[in-house]
């Protein structure tokens, strides 16, 4: 997989947490990111808590491409509520109505 930037991933890091994060831009050792977000499981369901809690949240963070073992896509539902939780924009989805 080619990672892009512009582009919002799913990444799990080698210590087994799972962030979504914006890549801003890819050397050949590391990714500039915005915003990542680790994804935690609660008797809710799946959440969305900050990655870095004494870092400013506008802040881009170095990942270092050793820091993680997966990459891929995140699915509609995760992509649609990172955006709404980092931008406040809500994704609307068309839908066909059947019945």
């Amino acid at each position: 997989m080619n990672i892009t930037a512009n582009q919002t991933y799913t990444f799990k890091l080698v210590s087994g947490e799972e962030i979504v994060a914006k890549v801003l831009s890819v050397n050949s050792d590391s990714l500039i990111v915005s915003q990542p977000i680790s994804m935690v499981f609660s008797r809710e369901g799946l959440q969305m808590v900050p990655s870095l809690f004494s870092a400013d949240t506008n802040a881009n963070v170095l990942l270092n491409n050793n820091s993680y073992s997966m990459v891929t896509d995140p699915r509609q539902d995760v992509a649609d509520s990172y955006l709404e939780a980092t931008t406040g924009i809500k994704p609307i989805r068309s839908q066909i109505l059947t019945g």
